[in-house]
């Protein structure tokens, strides 16, 4: 019978089959809507976790470790682990000072068992995203040095006056760091000089990361895909509560205008914004619109430390930006939809009708109005003003008559 058959019945070759790549394909609609959801619920649980009336450390000042190890070369994130890095430390970057524009941030990079300062604390996106693309130049090589990267990121967080709020995260990939020393004693002069640190990890949980988090105060997480680890990289956009050790204090800022020339031009001048810059990739000489009310030195774009007295020059919406922090919108509450009449016919901001797979509503607690979840994250994470409250009007008597005011 083997003969007749050429033995294809029963070789083991012939009934092969990738079966995975099958439940791959009728499963990933399904797997991606479910990631989605846990995002989605991981962000609301959050929010109904941030407390009221916290102190908080409004002038940030935060360095991001970047692990360039051989290990970024993985590609379990797509294209690499390191491509996927930038591109959400590039969103990440204009986020945080879109935010926090009164807050300064630094990148150090740590490979070959060293760790380099590539990004000195400053308040400049975009001079910040190119450093960050120009990692790329350098191929990612050896062991991360956790050790040396937190040393050097506390040789400039500890020289800060004690208003100022410390921070470091680090994005870690490798499962192992080759250190000179006890890294447990970091740990302790990290704590005591009052810097928070937070771990993501590209890989899975090691416990000197959790232990650095834990004793620091800060956050832990494993990424999970791509999305998961832009979410849990954003989660640093707001600021955390401010440590014991932080002062308050009054901080001195100037608030320069824009030089008026009666109509001509603004004469060419030095910019303190790119003196630092190669020859090649900015002038230097350029018509500055904003001077520092000190020491009239000239600037491109705000806010900016001064370099020639040391102020720091913002403007009124950058102070703005930053206000809404102190009074976030008050969590929305969760509520089920029923299958009866208490159906809600549509989301109050947004428009869009409830259907059959939404199984939850969110009221605002002030104006009662009904939120769907997608609108409930946008009003929390970016407006930061309940639409509902912002456009409710309340009638009122006067003289027995019913008046609405005009908002």
């Amino acid at each position: 019978m083997a003969e007749e058959d050429d033995g294809k019945e029963y070789r083991w070759e012939s009934g092969y089959e990738k079966t995975w790549e099958a439940i791959q394909e009728d499963d990933e609609g399904l797997l991606e809507a479910t990631v989605a959801e846990i995002i989605q619920r991981a962000k609301r649980k959050r929010q109904a976790q941030q407390r009221v009336n916290v102190k908080l450390g409004m002038m940030r000042h935060l360095y991001i470790i970047l692990d360039c190890s051989e290990c970024m070369n993985n590609q379990d994130l797509k294209p690499t682990r390191q491509l996927c890095t930038i591109k959400i430390l590039e969103g990440f970057v204009e986020e945080f000072f879109d935010q926090n524009p009164i807050s300064q941030l630094g990148i150090i990079t740590t490979r070959n068992k060293r760790a380099e300062k590539i990004s000195e604390l400053a308040g400049n996106s975009r001079k910040h995203i190119m450093n960050i693309q120009k990692t790329t130049e350098t191929p990612c090589a050896g062991e991360p040095s956790l050790q040396n990267a937190l040393e050097l990121a506390l040789k400039s967080l500890k020289m800060l006056p004690s208003h100022a709020s410390r921070e470091v995260l680090v994005l870690m990939g490798s499962l192992t760091t080759c250190d000179p020393g006890d890294i447990t004693v970091t740990i302790k002069s990290l704590k005591s000089h009052g810097v928070r640190c937070s771990v993501i990890g590209l890989a899975a949980e090691v416990h000197v990361c959790r232990l650095l988090a834990r004793e620091t105060g800060g956050t832990f997480g494993v990424v999970v895909d791509d999305r998961h680890f832009r979410d849990q990289v954003h989660q640093a956009v707001g600021p955390p509560p401010a440590a014991a050790c932080l002062e308050a204090s009054l901080v001195k800022m100037g608030f320069p205008h824009q030089a008026v020339h009666g109509g001509k031009e603004a004469p060419i001048t030095l910019c303190m914004c790119h003196m630092d810059e190669p020859d090649g990739e900015g002038s230097k000489l350029n018509r500055g619109r904003y001077s520092c009310p000190q020491c009239c030195s000239k600037y491109c774009e705000l806010p900016v430390e001064c370099r020639a007295c040391g102020l720091t020059l913002v403007s009124a919406p950058h102070l703005a930006r930053s206000y809404h922090h102190l009074f976030p919108v008050e969590a929305y509450k969760e509520q089920e939809i029923g299958g009866g009449g208490d159906r809600p016919h549509h989301c109050f901001a947004c428009q869009r009708p409830f259907v059959e797979q939404d199984k939850h509503k969110y009221q605002c607690p002030t104006c009662l109005k009904i939120f769907c979840i997608d609108c409930d994250l946008f009003v929390h994470e970016a407006l930061h003003t309940c639409p509902g409250c912002a456009t409710s009007q309340h009638t009122f008597q006067v003289m027995g008559r019913e008046v609405m005011p005009v908002i």
